[in-house]
């Protein structure tokens, strides 16, 4: 059996701008989901409560209204009919992975895999972001001791020239040689 490898190709800043973060978890909403699978969003959600037993709340919850209202005025004016009245039900990384398991359709396995690549490299750029910012941390501490160093070294400085001046400004005592 040959595995097709055809790809449905979906520009990475078209799911990376669908990521939001809530919960302190990086999700993407079921309606982007759905555009993105090329299915109804109410079809997504049905087969999503009919296999409920896949999707843990790890994997996958609803927004509370507050959250919904929160994101939704993040859109600025909505198209009637572009949002629905439903709060959204949200997927984590392994929610959508297991979407494809419930949407059977080649398209969906296809944008699945490439939403997985997505999720690898941003979190990539986070680790090496992160990396970036610890070693800019080591430097600008590294800076502050010597700064601190520099500073004492400094200050021994004008200790020793106040004790020099102190020496020469004594009266000599004892014999003068004419």
């Amino acid at each position: 059996m040959k595995i097709e490898h055809t790809e449905i190709t979906i520009a990475d800043d078209a799911v990376v701008n669908k990521i939001y973060l809530i919960r302190s978890v990086k999700v993407m909403q079921d309606y982007d989901l759905a555009e993105l699978y090329q299915v109804e969003t109410k079809q997504l959600k049905r087969q999503v409560r009919r296999n409920i037993e896949r999707f843990l709340s790890d994997f996958m919850f609803e927004l509370t209204s507050d959250e919904y209202n929160s994101l939704r005025s993040q859109f600025g004016t909505l198209n009637r009919g572009a949002h629905s009245k439903y709060l959204s039900m949200v997927f984590t990384e392994q929610g959508i992975a297991m979407l494809s398991s419930v949407l059977n359709s080649a398209a969906a396995i296809k944008v699945n895999i490439q939403i997985m690549r997505i999720f690898t490299r941003v979190r990539q750029m986070i680790t090496d972001n992160t990396e970036l910012r610890l070693e800019i941390e080591k430097i600008k501490s590294k800076l502050d001791n010597q700064d601190k160093n520099m500073e004492i070294v400094f200050r021994y400085l004008d200790e020793l020239t106040e004790k020099e001046s102190k020496i020469q400004e004594r009266k000599r005592i004892g014999y003068k040689p004419d």
